[in-house]
């Protein structure tokens, strides 16, 4: 009985008590003791009903309430449920969906209403469904199944990869009454790792093509080594006075002859260091040297070069200290590089060598030139190996692209750094920091 119909059945009975009341007093005699005890009892049950009518519309209320406050926690499930970005599945212990969110039916194309009372097997591949029973029956002895990849199909029988977490819901004797699915789309990931273990393969390949091009050409530069010394020297003797019966004409070829072994062995060093910097085999001599005589012996041998293009040569040396400990001979490679480069690209002006203190342990090498210029967007492959700005086979400048990459190789394996400003048609700068002791 409700509140209501309760409080109706106070009212009448409480009007008929009235009524007994006003009869038993109306008359010219009084009542008698036994029936004014019976009147006042009445009254007093009906005191205590109006109480309880009291309590009850109060209980009536908050329990409407709370089921207001119910409802509204239904309604936020329902939403929560089904609006989930996963796939959210109810099923009994045969596999048969109970309840399913609307991102399960979208996931298994198919209306939400049809997806219930189906099995969850239909929308398994067939060449699966035994590894899916199995699993299936092993749910009976478990709590739960996390991330259990498997593969499963649209109503339309298109397949798709999918993660599947499963937990069992048990009754108060611990018997599996239902399980709980939660199945996430994994297709993109999967191709993203396939497509992440395609890439790490082709870099291996890469990595190993790397390592066969060193070794092919470290092994090609000292077999060219040996032979072109061997011309480089027999050439050379033929001009010793004692051998020396050409014609001027002769002796001109046999100069020719010697100048191109030259260029050749140069650039065969030139490969057989960049093979050894990228094999990481290369190890620095580490000395104790005086760097501004360096410098100045280094533009000397130079000059000549410059004076054959009529360009000036300036030295600008600012050292508290010029003694420094590095490999003499690489840093003698890395001033030549930079400043044959100067003058290679440079038609009119100079080539500017400076040598400065940054800090009390860094030493600044620079290299400026009025040459051609590097254009912008060109500075960021000028030390890429076998890069050069002009690629074409008719470039006017000849080299094989390594110079640059050796050097800023070698300066990294000093532990310091190189860097270049430049402009077209204003000439460039090379800017090296190096430490004044290199560490083993």
């Amino acid at each position: 009985m409700n509140a209501y119909k309760f409080a109706q059945q106070v009212d009448i009975v409480h009007q008929r008590a009235s009524e007994l009341n006003t009869q038993a007093y109306s008359s010219s005699e009084a009542p008698s003791p036994l029936l004014q005890e019976s009147l006042e009892e009445l009254n007093t049950a009906l005191e205590e009903l109006h109480v309880a009518e009291e309590e009850l519309r109060q209980q009536n209320e908050e329990l409407l309430i709370a089921r207001q406050a119910l409802e509204i926690e239904r309604k936020r499930y329902q939403e929560l449920f089904d609006f989930a970005p996963d796939a959210y599945l109810v099923t009994d212990i045969e596999g048969k969906i109970i309840e399913a969110n609307l991102t399960a039916a979208n996931l298994f194309k198919i209306s939400p209403k049809f997806l219930r009372g189906k099995l969850l097997i239909n929308f398994i591949p067939e060449n699966q469904r035994r590894a899916f029973r199995c699993k299936l029956s092993q749910l009976h002895n478990l709590e739960q199944i996390q991330d259990w990849e498997i593969q499963m199909q649209t109503r339309e029988r298109l397949c798709f990869d999918a993660a599947i977490s499963i937990a069992t819901i048990r009754d108060e004797l611990g018997n599996p009454k239902e399980w709980r699915w939660l199945v996430r789309d994994i297709s993109l990931r999967k191709h993203i790792e396939q497509q992440i273990r395609a890439m790490q393969l082709q870099n291996l390949q890469l990595q190993e093509a790397a390592k066969l091009k060193s070794h092919f050409l470290a092994m090609m530069s000292h077999e060219l080594r040996t032979p072109m010394n061997v011309i480089l020297g027999f050439s050379q003797l033929l001009l010793r006075p004692q051998y020396n019966h050409f014609s001027p004409q002769a002796r001109s070829m046999v100069e020719r002859i010697i100048n191109s072994a030259k260029h050749l062995l140069a650039l065969i060093e030139d490969i057989l260091d960049f093979s050894k910097l990228e094999a990481g085999r290369l190890e620095l001599k580490l000395e104790e040297f005086n760097l501004a005589e360096l410098v100045t012996t280094v533009t000397e041998e130079l000059h000549c070069l410059a004076e054959q293009k009529n360009l000036t040569l300036h030295i600008h040396v600012q050292l508290q200290d010029p003694i420094v400990i590095n490999d003499i001979n690489r840093v003698r490679q890395i001033l030549i590089n930079l400043l044959s480069n100067g003058i290679k690209f440079t038609e009119v002006g100079s080539v500017t060598v400076e040598v400065q203190e940054l800090t009390k342990d860094i030493i600044t090498l620079s290299v400026r030139d009025t040459g051609i210029g590097i254009a912008e967007a060109d500075l960021q492959h000028i030390f890429q190996e076998f890069r050069q700005v002009d690629q074409f086979l008719t470039r006017k400048h000849n080299g094989t692209g390594l110079g640059l990459s050796i050097v800023d190789k070698l300066v990294r394996l000093m532990n310091g750094a190189i860097t270049v400003k430049s402009q077209l048609g204003e000439g460039s700068t090379f800017c090296v920091q190096l430490p004044r002791v290199v560490a083993n």
